[in-house]
């Protein structure tokens, strides 16, 4: 029964809003994975045209770090292919975040988007 009691422990902290952290291992993961989605985005021209954006987003140190790159990427992808895009493409990113951040860094619902 000692095995059990970690994993409710862990559901009703999830269920009280303080979510368990992922592993390391998932962390890495995801956050390798949200890199090359960032660097995807970005694609080869982006690349040329920003290549100290490409170089932040490559060598970013933590999940938090690429997590605050998105306005740059967003900045850069709109002068490529128009903020409609860059809008769209940063959400698809944003969405790849979820469970990885700290609880402070979640991206909230904008009253301002509809």
């Amino acid at each position: 029964m000692r095995w059990l009691k970690p994993n409710l422990r862990s559901s009703i902290y999830g269920l009280l809003g303080n979510p368990v952290k992922p592993s390391e291992s998932i962390l890495e993961n995801g956050t390798e994975d949200i890199r090359e989605s960032m660097l995807a985005a970005l694609g080869d021209q982006g690349s040329k045209d920003f290549p100290q954006i490409t170089r932040r987003i490559r060598y970013a140190n933590d999940i938090q770090a690429l997590w605050y790159l998105r306005g740059d990427l967003m900045a850069a992808l709109a002068s490529i292919h128009g903020e409609r895009v860059a809008r769209e493409r940063v959400a698809s990113l944003t969405a790849q975040f979820q469970g990885l951040l700290p609880g402070g860094l979640a991206s909230r619902p904008s009253p301002l988007v509809g």
